[in-house]
């Protein structure tokens, strides 16, 4: 019997291996995991929308400091956290999305407060931040999104690329909740969530603080609807995490869902043809989490592993970290 609501979460791919991972560091990764997928199926438990859901569950991974959302995102090249996000609602397929946040706390509030508040799909940089002020959005002070860890991979980066240093910013000799527990999966990462609820409407959201280095305003995939956020009624919820510039060629997260709706394909083989077959013949790393309104749930990758979870009406929760576990 196909479960009334569902949730499925990730919290990024890359190369994640259980050689890579301390066993401190994988029993840190899968705590988070389940506590924040725990709280969105609370939220669907209870007969609170998708898009309810699907927010709750990121705010909480945007103020985890071992994903690269919010607390815990990588730099710039500058040596700034800009942050993007989306949210879409597929029952009405209203969105909206922000890039280059360096003020809201929860940048998944502000993308949620663009799409209901704002005549808008997206904002970006100085004008996100405005609105942010304007609406009275939770906002935070530079230093609140910086970790010890993130700076010495940006040291390390510009290093390597032969990129001067920036001054690192006030208030950085703050403590590291994550320090010895973060594991570095590569220089992506991205945070995401999908959701059914009990009246059958789906919802995707989607954070990150993009690559480590990005320079020139560089903006990925994650806040642009149809390559990283997705969700349409008609097809499916989709969340992807990657190397955006090959899921905004390929859009990604609206071709998942097109094949399901047009092509009347099951989620999970609509997700390995754009993932292992689309994606890869490209030469694009990453994978997606789904969810369809008949239940379906689903995740692809092409990555050595991939922070994923899942609760389902009747299923129980359940944390996946590597290749190996299904």
């Amino acid at each position: 019997m196909a479960p009334k609501w569902a949730i499925v979460v990730h919290g990024g791919a890359g190369v994640i291996e259980r050689a890579h991972l301390k066993p401190e560091q994988e029993q840190a990764y899968r705590a988070a995991m389940a506590k924040v997928t725990e709280a969105g199926a609370e939220v669907l438990r209870s007969g609170g929308l998708a898009l309810d859901a699907c927010e709750t569950a990121v705010r909480l991974l945007e103020d985890d400091p071992l994903f690269n959302a919010g607390r815990g995102a990588v730099f710039t090249a500058e040596g700034r956290n800009e942050l993007d996000a989306a949210i879409m609602d597929g029952r009405t397929l209203a969105a909206g999305a922000v890039a280059g946040v360096t003020r809201a706390r929860h940048p998944i509030s502000l993308a949620r407060a663009v799409m209901e508040r704002s005549g808008h799909v997206m904002l970006i940089g100085q004008g996100a931040d405005d609105f942010a002020a304007d609406q009275n959005l939770e906002l935070a002070e530079p230093f609140h999104f910086h970790t010890a860890r993130r700076w010495r991979s940006l040291t390390n980066f510009l290093k390597a690329e032969n990129l001067p240093i920036p001054p690192e910013p006030v208030g950085a000799d703050r403590p590291d909740p994550a320090l010895g527990l973060a594991h570095d999966e590569g220089k992506h990462g991205t945070v995401g969530v999908v959701a059914l609820d009990i009246r059958g409407d789906v919802a995707a959201a989607t954070s990150t603080g993009g690559t480590t280095g990005k320079r020139w305003g560089r903006v990925g995939d994650s806040p642009l609807i149809g390559a990283g956020t997705y969700a349409s009624n008609a097809g499916c919820a989709v969340s992807a995490t990657g190397t955006g510039e090959f899921f905004i060629r390929l859009t990604v997260a609206r071709d998942i869902s097109a094949l399901v709706e047009l092509k009347g394909m099951g989620l999970q083989q609509a997700c390995d043809e754009v993932i292992q077959k689309r994606l890869t013949a490209m030469g694009g790393d990453g994978g997606v989490i789904a969810v369809a309104p008949d239940g379906q749930l689903a995740w692809s990758y092409n990555t050595s592993g991939m922070y994923r979870a899942r609760a389902a009406e009747g299923q129980p929760l359940s944390v996946h970290i590597y290749k190996d576990e299904f």
